[in-house]
């Protein structure tokens, strides 16, 4: 059986000189219709999200701000790295029909399967 996330990337946090990236959490489900990818990424919102397909390369980048208190900052056990994960697309997948939704944080990618992919019954005539 072909899943849809055929293979992950295996990009584990990277470390730059500018930035610090960690991998969000996913769950990924399928059903006859294609795949759905929910990643959780607390703090990110629309405009700091981007979804990126190249080729059959599906790429999830998350970019988290941090707000100033309502005094001087005395202790802080969250940073603001950013998220990314990169997953290889099965080429059953219909591109053109992806959809992406984020709702409190968590991201919900709908990923249909290509109507040529789908199983059909065929009917038998007389």
């Amino acid at each position: 059986m072909k899943t849809t996330l055929q293979k992950e990337t295996g990009e584990s946090p990277a470390r730059t000189e500018r930035q610090d990236y960690v991998l969000p959490e996913v769950n990924i489900f399928e059903d006859k219709d294609g795949y759905t990818l929910e990643a959780e990424m607390p703090g990110v919102g629309k405009g700091g999200l981007e979804v990126l397909l190249e080729d059959n390369e599906l790429t999830i980048v998350g970019h988290r701000q941090h707000t100033a208190g309502p005094g001087e900052l005395i202790f802080r056990e969250s940073h603001t790295a950013d998220y990314r994960r990169v997953f290889e697309l099965d080429p059953a997948i219909d591109a053109d029909r992806i959809v992406a939704r984020l709702n409190q944080g968590v991201l919900t990618l709908t990923l249909p399967k290509s109507e040529q992919v789908k199983p059909r019954r065929i009917a038998v005539n007389g």
